[in-house]
């Protein structure tokens, strides 16, 4: 039989992407068996921007993990058009195995454990792991994937200003945040222990100079498809605007209140409770709220009032307690609040 010609000949055209799933070694079990990290990584044949995708710091927050694996997915059919992706979708493996927020029986919180430490405790072990391959990288973002109350709405969320130096990497944060789509939150100062928020991931990376951004996508636990296609689009938004992939169709888009969606918002837990009793919520995420409006009531054992929480300023509802369990100090709602 003769041979084709070179131009009857199907040629393949050479791929435009290389993907590779692997594992990175953290520690060894006591039964002497190898704890690891997945690790998923696309690369375009052309040169462009590096970004990270982090999920599942805390163990029972899945939802980030299918973002990234629905990410990949649909990477197999339209691939990086440049540039580099890489993802650890399941920071914390022994948190998810016990559906926990905190490592294990030793109770750490790997997202107050970065930037690690190569001798240290299991969790400052694994975020040593984490971060350090990050930052050998120089990626121009690194988007870490939270889920937060059950009843929430997705948002952006940005740490504290890191100061005069880290300036530049702070407006390219709040950039970033802003392409997602959602509503962006910034942590205040007055409001969080900011020392602790530097041992966060973000927090880590800011200081370090790597511009780094979370989203919160709704409910832990158990996956929630709709906040799910939300993270992908808030994601694949970030990919197209630094040029490392071309737009998509949005199934559904997020609709962002017409109030606040242009706007940095303050985040707030404030009033808190100050009584013991049973919570009855009288606004729900994604509310609109004026100063002194009624957000929810407390009532003792017998069904007297004990107190009525009141917004504290004009404010969008971002998520109420999992619970309607009150004790005094506890957190009952949080806000996004206009900056002033």
């Amino acid at each position: 039989m003769a041979q084709k010609s070179a131009a009857e000949r199907k040629v393949e055209p050479k791929s435009v992407q290389r993907l590779k799933y692997s594992f990175s070694r953290i520690l060894t079990g006591s039964d002497l068996s190898s704890r690891r990290l997945a690790l998923m990584e696309a690369k375009s044949i052309h040169p462009g921007p590096m970004v990270w995708l982090t999920g599942c710091v805390h163990g029972d927050e899945v939802g980030g993990m299918v973002v990234i694996q629905e990410i990949f997915r649909r990477l197999r059919k339209r691939p990086l058009l440049k540039g580099s992706l890489s993802a650890f979708p399941l920071m914390n493996p022994i948190g998810f195995e016990t559906a926990s927020r905190h490592i294990g029986v030793s109770k750490e919180d790997l997202n107050r454990s970065f930037p690690g430490n190569l001798a240290g405790s299991v969790a400052e072990r694994i975020a040593h792991k984490i971060f350090s391959s990050i930052v050998q990288t120089q990626p121009a973002l690194v988007l870490d994937l939270h889920n937060d109350w059950i009843k929430s709405i997705p948002y952006a969320l940005v740490d504290p200003n890191p100061g005069p130096k880290r300036q530049e990497v702070f407006q390219t944060v709040k950039r970033f945040a802003g392409q997602t789509g959602f509503l962006v939150i910034h942590e205040r100062e007055s409001d969080v222990k900011v020392e602790e928020l530097k041992r966060t991931l973000t927090g880590s990376l800011l200081e370090q100079g790597v511009p780094a951004l979370s989203l919160e996508l709704g409910e832990a636990y158990v996956v929630n498809e709709m906040n799910v296609t939300r993270g992908v689009n808030a994601a694949w938004k970030i990919l197209v605007e630094l040029g490392m992939a071309a737009p998509a169709e949005e199934t559904p888009p997020y609709q962002l209140p017409v109030e606040f969606g242009d706007k940095l918002l303050w985040y707030s837990h404030q009033p808190r409770s100050s009584s013991s009793g049973v919570i009855r919520f009288m606004a729900k995420p994604g509310d609109l709220v004026k100063q002194g409006q009624p957000i929810a009531r407390i009532y003792n054992v017998f069904g007297k009032l004990q107190e009525t929480l009141l917004a504290p300023r004009a404010a969008i509802v971002l998520g109420h307690a999992d619970t309607s369990l009150a004790l005094p100090g506890l957190p009952v709602m949080a806000f996004g609040i206009p900056e002033p």
